[in-house]
C-alpha cells in the first residue's frame, strides 16, 4: 500500500504521449518486409492496411502524399518492403508504420534473372572488347532507336543542334517499356542494318525501375545489337542503371546527351579530354552528393522535418473517423425519416371520408342489432312478471313509442349519411373530377396542361382535355368546352 501512494500515478493520454515519444525518436527510420492484409482506400486519397507474416503484424499508413510516386497501388496479399518510421496514433492507443516509401518483393527475382542472363552471354564472348566496332569519327547519318513521346530524343537533338551545323538524324520510334517493347527495339536494329540507313546507333531510354528497364535485358535485343553491323552506343537509364545491352554494346554512355556527345567528337584526344573531365565531374558530383546525403540522412532521422505527416497524421485519420461517423449518422437519420412517413400515411388513411362512412354503417348495423335484442329481452321480462292480457296494449303503446323513437333517431343517421355522400351532392349542381385512371383528383397540383380528365355528373360521366390551370386570383385566358 505504501508502494502504490509513492509511485507516481498517470493519466492514460500521459501515458499515451510517454509512449509516443519513446518510440518515435527511437525508430526514425527502418524498412520492414511483410505481406499486404485488410487494404482500405479513404476518400481521402490516404491507405491504411496490415503487413503480416506468418509469426505478427503491424499496422502501416500510407499517406496520399507518399503513394503518389507508386508505380501501381499494392494490393491484398502482395509481398513489399516498407521504409518509414514508427508513429503512435494516441485516440486507439496502438502503434503503426507511417510508410514513406513502398518497393515490391519481387525485384530480387529480375535480379536473380539478370545475373543468369548475364553469366550466359558471357560465356558466348559477347561482352569481349575484341568484338566491339570502333566508332565512326565523323558520321554522316545518325539513327536513333527509342520513344518518341520521352525526353530522350529531345536531349539528342538539343546536344546535336549546339555541337554541329548540320547533321542528318533517323528516328525508329519504338515502345521502351512493357510488352511487346523488346520486340520492337530488336526490330528497329535490324531494319537499320537491312536497309543500311545510318553510319552509328544510339538506342536508349531514360531511368527507371529494373522492371521499366526490363527490355534491354532481354536476350533477342542484345542478339539484334549484338549481330548489327552498324555500331551501336547504349544510353539506358541514369549512370548508376545498367543493362545487358550496355554490355553488348560498341560503347555504353551514361547518359542519352552523352551519348550524342560522343558520336560528335572530332578528334581521338577529345575523348581522352572529355573522359578526364567526366571522371572529375563524376568524383565532384558523388563526393558532393555523399556529403549532401549524409546531412539529408541526418535530417531525415528527425520525423518532424521529414515529412508534415508526423505533424497531420493524427488530424488525418481523426478526420477520416469523422466521416466514417458522419455517414452512419446520416443513415440512422434517414431510417427514422421512413419510419415517420409510413406513420402519417397510415394517419391519412385512417382519415379517409370512404373509411369512416364504411365505420359508420358498421356502428348503425351493431347498435340496430343490440336494440333488437334488448327489447326482445324486455318483452321476455314483462311477459313473465305481468298478466298478458292485463297488459299487452300497455306493452303494445310502449313498444311502438319505443320503436317510432328509435326509427326517428335511424332516419335521422340515414339522413346524414345520405347529407355527406358524395353522390348526393349531385343533384344540387355540383360535380367530382377523375383522372384517367379514375383516381380522385383534390387540387390544381394534380392536375397537368392537356391531360385527360373524368367529370362526375348527375346521370353519368364526361371525358375532357385540360386546355389552362389558372389559380382563384387569375381570370381564364380563353373559353372553351375543355377543362
Amino acid at each position: 500500500m505504501n508502494t502504490l501512494r509513492k509511485q507516481e500515478i498517470l493519466t492514460v493520454a500521459e501515458l499515451s504521449q510517454a509512449i509516443k515519444q519513446h518510440l518515435e525518436m527511437r525508430f526514425t527510420s527502418l524498412a520492414v518486409q511483410g505481406e499486404v492484409s485488410n487494404l482500405k482506400e479513404q476518400s481521402s486519397g490516404h491507405f491504411y492496411f496490415t503487413l503480416k507474416d506468418a509469426e505478427a503484424q503491424i499496422s502501416a499508413v500510407l499517406f496520399k502524399g507518399n503513394a503518389r510516386g507508386l508505380t501501381r497501388i499494392p494490393k491484398n496479399g502482395d509481398r513489399v518492403v516498407v521504409k518509414g518510421e514508427i508513429n503512435v496514433y494516441a485516440p486507439r492507443g496502438n502503434y503503426q508504420i507511417i510508410v514513406r516509401e513502398l518497393s515490391y518483393a519481387g525485384v530480387g527475382e529480375l535480379l536473380l534473372k539478370l545475373h543468369e542472363m548475364k553469366v550466359k552471354l558471357q560465356e558466348r564472348g559477347w561482352f569481349d572488347k575484341t568484338r566491339k566496332k570502333p566508332l565512326p569519327k565523323y558520321p554522316k547519318t545518325i539513327g536513333v532507336v527509342t520513344s518518341p513521346t520521352g525526353s530522350v530524343i529531345q536531349d539528342i537533338l538539343h546536344v546535336l543542334t549546339r555541337r554541329l551545323s548540320k547533321f542528318h538524324l533517323i528516328l525508329n520510334p519504338v515502345k521502351v517499356q512493357g510488352e511487346g517493347a523488346a520486340a520492337e527495339i530488336a526490330q528497329a536494329i535490324a531494319q537499320f542494318n537491312q536497309f543500311q540507313l545510318a553510319d552509328i546507333l544510339i538506342i536508349g531510354r531514360g531511368g527507371g525501375s529494373l522492371e521499366d528497364l526490363w527490355a534491354f535485358n532481354e536476350e533477342f535485343v542484345a542478339s539484334a545489337i549484338f549481330h548489327s553491323e552498324i555500331p551501336i552506343v547504349c544510353a539506358v537509364g541514369h549512370e548508376t542503371d545498367h543493362c545487358i545491352a550496355d554490355y553488348v554494346a560498341d560503347l555504353r554512355a551514361p547518359t542519352p546527351s552523352a551519348a550524342a556527345e560522343i558520336i560528335t567528337t572530332e578528334k581521338a584526344h577529345q575523348l581522352h579530354f572529355l573522359s578526364q573531365v567526366q571522371s572529375r565531374l563524376e568524383n565532384s558530383v558523388h563526393l558532393q552528393l555523399k556529403a549532401a546525403k549524409r546531412q539529408l540522412d541526418n535530417f531525415k532521422r528527425q520525423p518532424y522535418f521529414s515529412s508534415p505527416y508526423s505533424f497531420l497524421a493524427p488530424h488525418i485519420q481523426r478526420l477520416d473517423d469523422f466521416n466514417s461517423d458522419l455517414s452512419q449518422a446520416i443513415k440512422r437519420l434517414q431510417e427514422e425519416k421512413k419510419l415517420k412517413l409510413a406513420s402519417v400515411q397510415k394517419q391519412i388513411a385512417i382519415q379517409n371520408p370512404k373509411n369512416q362512412i364504411l365505420a359508420a354503417k358498421a356502428k348503425i348495423t351493431s347498435f340496430d342489432r343490440a336494440l333488437h335484442n334488448l327489447l326482445k329481452q324486455q318483452l321476455t321480462s314483462k311477459h313473465i312478471l305481468c298478466d298478458p292480457l292485463a297488459w299487452q296494449k300497455k306493452i303494445d303503446h310502449c313498444l311502438l313509442k319505443g320503436i317510432g323513437a328509435k326509427k326517428e333517431k335511424l332516419a335521422q343517421l340515414i339522413a346524414h349519411l345520405k347529407g355527406i355522400d358524395p353522390k348526393n351532392l349531385l343533384t344540387k349542381g355540383f360535380c367530382i373530377l377523375f383522372d384517367a385512371q379514375g383516381t380522385l383528383i383534390h387540387s390544381l397540383g394534380d392536375l397537368k396542361p392537356q391531360g385527360k380528365v373524368q367529370l362526375q355528373l348527375q346521370g353519368g360521366k364526361a371525358r375532357l382535355t385540360v386546355d389552362e390551370i389558372y389559380s382563384e386570383k387569375r381570370e381564364p385566358s380563353s373559353s372553351s368546352n375543355s377543362l
